[in-house]
């Protein structure tokens, strides 16, 4: 059994880290290393939920964080978290959270925002090309 939740654990972990990405059961089964419906039926039963309710509550969290400190409008927080349609996003964080995202933000206004360009540059991958490695000597080449 310890071996299946090592494997569940980077799936999960996967989608911890890649939560705004397009994750499908396929592409998480595989970094388990399970089929995709024994991967459905092992995930639900170690953390007690479906992968996509898990991924899709990730998601809501981080939605949150965003909407409290970040200075973007709903619909660039719902794409910048993983979501495509601005309806079933609002639909799923008001199911989870009990009130609509505009709703959250004013209940939970506090501090000074973000501005949204500095999240939106933040938050977008670097390409490969522009990480580059320090020289090990620490001098300059």
């Amino acid at each position: 059994m310890g071996s299946a939740v090592f494997h569940l654990r980077r799936a999960r972990d996967l989608m911890d880290r890649h939560f705004a990405e397009p994750l499908d059961l396929d592409a998480l089964a595989a970094e388990a290393g399970f089929s995709r419906y024994h991967f459905a039926r092992a995930f639900r039963a170690a953390y007690g939920e479906p992968p996509g309710a898990y991924l899709t509550r990730r998601r809501v969290e981080r939605t949150q964080d965003l909407l409290r400190s970040a200075n973007l409008t709903v619909t660039e927080i719902c794409h910048l978290v993983g979501f495509t349609s601005l309806g079933s996003f609002s639909s799923k964080f008001t199911e989870l959270v009990g009130v609509s995202p505009t709703e959250y933000r004013r209940r939970t206004a506090g501090g000074p925002m973000v501005p949204g360009c500095f999240m939106m540059a933040w938050s977008r991958p670097l390409p490969r090309t522009a990480i580059q490695e320090k020289p090990s000597g620490g001098q300059p080449s």
